[in-house]
């Protein structure tokens, strides 16, 4: 029996694939298990991540790996699909360039780790990451640089992956991937 989450996966790669065809792009789904990425955009030769979620956290995000931290390549794009929570409601796809999502990834979690947690206790760093609309809890007392609406430019950003402008994202040293 197929599980929720891998059937949700499934939808949401589904739903970038259509958006992807009916804007004339050639695009297909990769093989299951090619690392880093679940479509390929053969005419712009660029490769797709999808994360797909439903409306049940409490933060609105998408789960992310410490991995996604040194994932950089103006040819890699994430698509974060937000399925809502109804299944009468139209999702919402953000198509974000693979040095963005680095750079909030590993900025977000490092000042998650440098403020206290509950009862001014020392936070544990661990693999786990989150994309998420607002990282106030992350920065709280620091001033956020990502807060709620960060992520609005990039939604139903398509024209992000033949652009070829989106390298004025900041670029993320590679020292700090070690």
């Amino acid at each position: 029996m197929t599980s929720k989450t891998a059937l949700l996966g499934s939808a949401g790669e589904h739903l970038v694939m259509c958006e992807l065809l009916r804007r004339d792009y050639i695009a297909a789904l990769a093989p299951q298990g090619v690392p880093h990425m679940d479509i390929v955009v053969t005419d712009l030769v660029c490769a797709i991540q999808v994360k797909s979620r439903l409306d049940k956290g409490s933060d609105g995000g998408w789960h992310m790996g410490a991995k996604h931290e040194g994932l950089i390549s103006e040819k890699l794009f994430y698509c974060f699909v937000d399925f809502g929570r109804a299944v009468d409601q139209s999702a919402d796809v953000f198509v974000i360039p693979s040095a963005k999502v680095a750079e909030v990834v590993y900025a977000s979690h490092r000042a998650w780790l440098s403020n206290p947690g509950k009862n001014g206790h020392v936070r544990k760093d661990s693999k786990l990451r989150r994309l998420v609309p607002d990282y106030d809890f992350a920065y709280r007392p620091q001033p956020n640089p990502y807060p709620a609406g960060w992520m609005e430019p990039y939604r139903q950003a398509w024209h992000l992956l033949n652009d070829g402008d989106h390298d004025h994202d900041q670029e993320i040293s590679k020292d700090r991937m070690t």
